[in-house]
């Protein structure tokens, strides 16, 4: 067990959230968050509610009009050096992550090196945030600029606690923007951790707020909030339809990052052994707790029964645990009902006539484990509309391509997708037909800096990551000139 980067992330854990430079703790309640490995409390952060959140609102506002009139290289140099504390402070960030959120401590220190990526990323993109010049037909000469938004509200999920809070932060800053942050409460302690290392790298006070409490409460404030001029959110899709009808009244600028049930299909002509690792790869992170992990599995019926049993042997060979035990993969799920979402499905594919070829039940270490599970066979209807978010691959077989397209996109959902060929014409066509916002061929690990991130359909829309993650965060503004 890997004590050091547990003490590490325990000297990192702040119980507060912050409004305009300052620590506060509240003074009404507070949420207790947990190590879901354990069940063991961790801490409490304060339970805020509206007269704090517009607190925060009014802090950002007053913040706006100095981090935004900055010369583009000066929010380039604090993100790099905000990004350089983060790499100072790596291992304690990977084992506060791996104590609140559960996931193994190597993925914690991956996701630290991931979520650092999109400050260096933007670090760059704000010194590349180009206008235009263009003649008009009318003898004029137009000049566009690109000119921060406004304050932001930035609703972060669990799952990713650090890569969501800096894939949001990071182009916001390097717009101008300012922002008032609500992670989720089961995992607050990272980014109230990041929050703290930005103001250590000099971030103006008021420029970065944030609030922890009830998510309805916070939300329905910073929803109804006129200076509030964007509003960020990862999470479900119901949730997500909630938001941007609060938002409506205001017209804020939206962007959404909500819910997957990715397809993952196999062709009878791919690299079988290829395609096991690399679904493995991108369905258990986060114990398969993500929104693009592949939900539903759908491989040629040549080669399907194959698949499945050499998926499950490798699958059956992932080692269950606590975070910071050694080799440990797959780590518990977030909360209870978590678990028994997965038992459900399993039981329904079972009751469907499917196969379990591996795990299928809650694992030996009792609590929030689930044993990882492979099934065969049985009716896919259920995955594709509702996400297990949890270590269970189900496995169909088809019969042509015209047929898995029909599968695959026979879904409200449209994130992430997954395709294996050796056939590269087969690759672009498929790839191209498929209803999703990104489509990983050959590959179950896409999500990257520089790569545009997000769906379509119920999925969300706006783009994150990429040289498009701030256009979000920018108004483009428009200059006519008449030239004598």
């Amino acid at each position: 067990m890997s004590h050091s980067a547990r003490d590490a992330g325990l000297k990192l854990l702040h119980e507060h959230a912050f409004i305009d430079g300052k620590a506060v703790k509240g003074s009404g309640g507070t949420i207790t968050v947990d190590d879901p490995a354990t069940g063991d409390i961790l801490g409490t952060v304060p339970d805020l509610g509206k007269t704090e959140t517009e607190q925060a609102i009014a802090a950002a506002d007053r913040a706006f009009a100095d981090w935004s009139g900055r010369r583009p290289d000066e929010r380039a140099a604090f993100l790099r050096e905000w990004a350089r504390l983060i790499d100072e402070n790596a291992e304690g960030l990977a084992g506060l992550m791996a104590l609140e959120n559960g996931k193994p401590l190597d993925e914690a220190r991956g996701e630290v090196a991931y979520a650092n990526g999109f400050l260096k990323w933007f670090a760059g993109e704000a010194e590349r945030m180009l206008g235009e010049t263009q003649d008009s037909p009318l003898g004029h000469v137009i000049l566009t600029f690109r000119k921060a938004v406004g304050p932001c509200a930035l609703i972060t999920p669990w799952n990713f606690p650090a890569a969501m809070l800096t894939r949001k932060l990071g182009p916001a800053f390097a717009a101008g923007c300012t922002a008032v942050v609500k992670p989720a409460s089961q995992t607050p302690f990272t980014a109230i951790a990041l929050v703290e290392l930005a103001h250590q790298a000099g971030l103006p006070k008021g420029v970065l707020n944030l609030v922890t409490g009830d998510a309805a409460t916070i939300g329905g404030v910073l929803t109804a909030s006129p200076v509030i001029r964007k509003l960020s959110f990862t999470g479900s899709t119901p949730v997500g339809r909630v938001l941007a009808e609060q938002c409506a009244p205001t017209l804020k600028r939206v962007s959404m990052e909500l819910g997957g049930a990715a397809p993952l299909i196999v062709f009878a002509d791919a690299d079988i052994d290829q395609a096991v690792a690399e679904t493995i790869k991108g369905k258990f992170r986060n114990s398969g707790q993500t929104c693009v992990c592949p939900n539903r599995i759908y491989v040629e019926r040549s080669v399907a029964r194959d698949y499945a049993d050499r998926l499950a042997a490798e699958v059956s060979k992932l080692k269950v645990g606590n975070a910071f035990d050694d080799g440990v993969k797959v780590g518990p799920l977030i909360e209870d009902k978590g678990v028994d979402k997965v038992e459900d499905h399993v039981a329904k594919v079972k009751a469907a006539g499917g196969e379990v070829l591996t795990g299928g039940e809650r694992h030996g270490l009792g609590g929030r484990f689930f044993t990882p599970t492979v099934t065969f066979g049985g009716d896919d209807a259920l995955f594709r509309e509702e996400e297990t978010f949890g270590p269970l691959v189900p496995v169909f077989a088809f019969d042509t391509e015209d047929e898995v397209l029909d599968k695959a996109n026979d879904s409200d959902l449209g994130l992430a997708s997954y395709l294996f060929t050796r056939d590269l014409d087969r690759a672009i066509r498929i790839g191209r037909r498929i209803e999703a916002g990104m489509c990983g061929i050959n590959t179950g690990l896409m999500s990257t800096p520089v790569a545009p991130f997000g769906g379509v359909k119920q999925s969300g829309y706006g783009r994150e990551g990429s040289t498009h993650g701030i256009d979000d965060y920018l108004d483009i503004k428009t200059l006519t000139l008449k030239l004598g």
